[in-house]
């Protein structure tokens, strides 16, 4: 008998889950930068912020489970995403196991040719985040209860490295993310050359905006608009 593969394992259903999961992950970045930028709002509101994510679904929660809930549907996410684009490249190299002898030249953006590699990165960045703001670890002041002077005293000027660090992995991230949504559009059924530049004008807007919004809460530290 021959054995039937399961529909999530074809290359359409990987595509079906690296999608999903993919939108809940785009989904968590644009809150979590909202999050980011009531650092604008001085201490005491970023503050009571931080610590009501804590609080959040109280008292049918208990304090943090939220949280603890959130982070496992994203490690599952993620998981799910990486393994996904990695069963289908591999697939896809098993089926031109035999390099072309000349190649045709195709136009390849540094987006999707770094796509791969780009994860890699993200995937780097999003453990040392983790270990630096959210456990505290690697956070010069690491204090739970000061999560405002925690980002100052991350991306102090004297820390240059780290905003360079953090600027290499949220630029890496519009990268994917513009490739991302731009292929998600031409997976949507988008196939005509002027509905294909639109999607690619609306991925690279939502890519910048995103960056953007990361980005200006660690400069502004080190240049001192926040301290």
């Amino acid at each position: 008998m021959t054995k039937t593969r399961s529909p999530i394992r074809s290359n359409i259903g990987l595509k079906a889950v690296m999608a999903v999961t993919g939108i809940l992950l785009v989904l968590f970045l644009i809150l979590h930068m909202l999050g980011n930028l009531k650092v604008f709002t001085g201490e005491t509101s970023f503050d009571h912020y931080a610590h009501w994510l804590r609080d959040i679904g109280t008292p049918l929660l208990p304090s943090t489970w939220y949280l603890w809930i959130q982070r496992t549907v994203l490690v599952a996410a993620v998981l799910g995403h990486i393994g996904s684009a990695t069963v289908l490249a591999m697939r896809s190299r098993a089926a031109r196991p035999v390099a072309y002898a000349h190649r045709r030249k195709v136009h390849v953006n540094y987006a999707a040719r770094t796509m791969r590699w780009g994860g890699v990165i993200i995937l780097l960045f999003v453990i040392y985040h983790i270990l630096d703001l959210t456990t505290g670890h690697l956070n010069p002041q690491g204090d739970p209860s000061n999560p405002y002077g925690n980002v100052v005293a991350d991306f102090a000027p004297e820390r240059w490295y780290v905003t360079l660090f953090y600027t290499l992995a949220v630029v890496t991230l519009g990268f994917h993310l513009r490739h991302g949504a731009a292929s998600a559009f031409r997976s949507l059924g988008q196939q005509t050359p002027k509905g294909e530049q639109r999607a690619r004008a609306a991925a690279l807007v939502f890519a910048v905006v995103l960056c953007a919004g990361y980005l200006v809460v660690p400069f502004a530290v080190l240049t001192g608009l926040v301290a």
